[in-house]
């Protein structure tokens, strides 16, 4: 069977993504690796238009997409042109929104929605659609029928990671040069766990990978960076450095494989503090960005979203990581009921702790997660494009314009160009600051926009 796999187009009105970083889409790279007995592409769409080339060149007898919250409209509406194009090609979604929310795809268009993880389902797919067989003896599946879903057997979280084949990274070659994150490029992206064993009420990935932790073996880990060309690496783990016995094992493989690369990983600021030689290890072998959710400058605020940590760890992590000369994407929460002086308290914040690489994201209840279950019927907005960390879509304390000039001036105050970094060099450029503070000044215009896609 042929079969394209296809990454969705960004949403214009989402002026972060794809500017600042952009990694390659590494799902549908290992689905693929997942198909070995089917002739398979990846069509890139944020970097590539070519769907009717590939639709009128290639014929597929299957199209799949993946999907995300902000980037359902995008994923709709490319499987209905494909539809358009040609009734009999299977039109297929997947994803974490698609796992979450699997009734936003119900339309008859699509053929069948891949609930949970797909390395095992797909190709069963694949092949009861060759085979005209039932789609109803695959488990993990949604099906579109008459108006309503048809659920199949849930299909059981892989137990054992290591299973699965390594990425096909060749399918997505013309690409790769332009996967990157800020002035990181090209970078590739690998994961080596899935899932987090904390509770955040604001996020969903542990929601999608229903409440499990599983690890792959670190040898194997560094087999896969081995193979890896780009010099940059991004590990896109919930939280790599939890097993921290397992995270000096994959440190041991990789330096005694003489790999080099430069890395960014996700961590917790209380690991990094009960383990601080963790971060010297990995630093010796080339870690240079560690992501922290710090999410607050308040513990009070932590509490509220079930954070499980403290301020004291979050400030103590940075004077380790800082040490130790390791950058820090440090990401904060920006709750819709912050003042003026809220904003100001945090800018205070950041330039006290000499933090180069603040992100600032609104707190937004996300499809799936608890703070949606709790805060549902308080959205100001149904447009799921506005969910993107850029918008806010519960109300507001302050006025929606003068919330996003806050939200603007904090970004321009953390990235002006003529900050002192006491002489780190950040992975972030200088016209960030720019970046942010035009987007978040026009983005409030976006809130009366039903969407950017037609599906």
């Amino acid at each position: 069977m042929r079969v394209l796999l296809i990454q969705p187009p960004i949403s214009p009105i989402d002026f972060t993504a794809g500017r600042l970083v952009l990694n390659e889409p590494l799902a549908l790279e290992i689905i693929a690796a997942c198909a070995t007995n089917h002739d398979v592409r990846i069509l890139d769409m944020r970097l590539d238009d070519g769907l009717e080339r590939e639709l009128d060149g290639f014929q597929p007898d299957i199209v799949a997409t993946t999907s995300y919250t902000a980037g359902v409209y995008a994923a709709l509406a490319t499987l209905k042109k494909v539809k358009t194009h040609n009734q009999r090609i299977l039109t297929v979604v997947g994803g974490h929104h698609a796992t979450l929310m699997p009734q936003d795809f119900n339309r008859e268009f699509i053929d069948a929605i891949v609930v949970g993880e797909g390395e095992v389902t797909f190709p069963e797919l694949i092949d009861a659609y060759e085979a005209k067989d039932d789609f109803k003896k695959v488990k993990g599946l949604a099906l579109p029928q008459n108006g309503r879903l048809v659920f199949t057997p849930a299909r059981e979280t892989i137990a054992d990671l290591d299973v699965a084949p390594f990425p096909d990274r060749h399918l997505t070659k013309k690409y790769r040069h332009r996967y990157f994150r800020g002035t990181w490029q090209p970078m590739a992206s690998v994961y080596t766990s899935r899932g987090c064993p904390y509770r955040c009420n604001f996020c969903a990935m542990w929601k999608v990978a229903r409440g499990k932790y599983r690890v792959r073996d670190p040898g194997r880990v560094a087999d896969e960076l081995a193979g890896i060309e780009e010099e940059y690496v991004d590990v896109l783990d919930d939280n790599t450095l939890h097993d921290v016995e397992r995270a000096v094992m994959m440190y041991q493989a990789i330096k005694e494989r003489g790999i080099k690369k430069k890395y960014k990983l996700y961590a917790r600021s209380d690991t990094v503090v009960k383990h601080p030689e963790i971060i010297e290890k990995w630093r010796e072998i080339g870690l240079e960005l560690v992501l922290i959710g710090f999410e607050s400058f308040r513990d009070e605020e932590l509490r509220e979203h079930r954070k499980q940590n403290s301020i004291q760890n979050n400030e103590e992590a940075i004077r380790i990581l800082h040490a130790n000369g390791v950058e820090i994407a440090a990401y904060f929460l920006i709750d819709p009921s912050y003042a003026v002086s809220d904003f100001l308290a945090l800018g205070d914040y950041v330039e006290r702790l000499n933090l180069t690489h603040p992100v600032f994201t609104i707190l937004t209840p996300f499809p799936g997660t608890e703070l949606f279950e709790k805060r549902c019927t308080e959205l100001t907005n149904w447009n799921y494009e506005l969910f993107d960390f850029c918008h806010s879509v519960l109300p507001t304390k302050l006025p929606i314009k003068i919330f996003h000039e806050c939200l603007a001036n904090l970004y321009w105050r953390c990235y002006a160009p003529d900050k002192n970094c006491q002489g780190r060099k950040s992975v972030v450029p200088e016209i960030t600051g720019q970046q942010f503070h035009r987007g978040f000044l026009e983005g409030y215009k976006d809130y009366g926009k039903i969407s950017s896609f037609q599906f």
